[in-house]
């Protein structure tokens, strides 16, 4: 049996775990509030851009001779995988990884673009073909900072480097549920499969000024941008949501274990007494 004097040293060491947990929930919670309103708002603009950019391609003879929509014949797969910079959000990264590799299962040509530290030292670890990577992402990621990712991955894409690009991220539910995804990116061809009953009836006549190449060339990188934008919103208040709920159940575990600890301790001290007790008994009548 350990020593009392090693329970109360552990006892101690369990409470100061407890106070820093306790703090990170509620800096989660804090943060996930904030990133929960950002992600709600965005959804029903990003929800819009995708009807708008639906009906266009749909409804338009040659969209689908556009270099952003045409589908190609190579195997050269691109994925971008959001992750999160830091650790404690249960098994937030670890779904992520698993969902991107998965995807990965019968691809000849895999290259990958990487957002958060924990992704990337995963796949660099793995010798996986890392393009680009992107740590060290704010909290609160802005418009711009997709933006620049958005024209690196349609730079790639024209200028054929790769001929498939997909998005694997986390979806935002609620604090204790999320959903990792895996999503097309490039080409737009994903667009043109639509059940016919959802439009049945619609035949809107679009008049392009100057050309419909012009508009499709304005419209779809901004379609593109809004998507990643309103993925990473997604994933970081996934992150904090996943955060939150580890810390909360840290929390818990360590008061359950002081709990087992304090348990032990007194029975520990209740020996020492009743040994103690018994010593001075027999000393007492060993002494008549």
């Amino acid at each position: 049996m350990q020593s009392m004097r090693d329970i109360k040293r552990r006892i101690n060491s369990v409470k100061n775990t407890q106070k820093i947990t306790k703090a990170m929930k509620m800096v989660a919670a804090a943060k996930l509030r904030r990133a929960q309103e950002k992600a709600e708002k965005a959804r029903p603009f990003f929800g819009k851009t995708r009807e708008i950019i639906t009906d266009l391609v749909l409804y338009t003879s040659d969209a689908t001779e556009h270099p952003l929509i045409a589908k190609r014949d190579g195997n050269r797969h691109l994925y971008i995988v959001i992750n999160s910079d830091r650790g404690l959000c249960g098994s937030y990264n670890a779904r992520v990884v698993d969902k991107a590799r998965e995807s990965f299962e019968g691809e000849e040509e895999v290259s990958l673009i990487v957002i958060g530290r924990n992704a990337r030292d995963f796949f660099r670890k793995r010798d996986y073909n890392i393009l680009s990577e992107y740590i060290n992402i704010d909290d609160y990621p802005d418009y711009w900072f997709s933006k620049k990712i958005s024209d690196e991955i349609i730079s790639l894409f024209k200028e054929d480097i790769v001929d498939r690009i997909s998005l694997v991220y986390t979806h935002f539910n609620s604090a204790i549920s999320q959903v990792v995804k895996a999503i097309p990116l490039l080409p737009l061809t994903g667009l043109m499969e639509l059940d016919e009953a959802d439009h049945a009836g619609q035949q809107p006549d679009y008049i392009y000024e100057p050309s419909p190449d012009e508009v499709f060339d304005v419209l779809l990188p901004k379609y593109i941008n809004n998507i990643l934008y309103s993925a990473l919103l997604e994933a970081k208040a996934s992150e904090f949501g996943a955060r939150m709920t580890a810390m909360d159940s840290a929390t818990d575990n360590a008061g359950e274990l002081i709990d087992n600890l304090t348990l032990l301790y007194n029975r520990a001290r209740q020996a020492a007494i009743t040994t103690e007790l018994t010593e001075i008994v027999s000393g007492a009548e060993a002494l008549k």
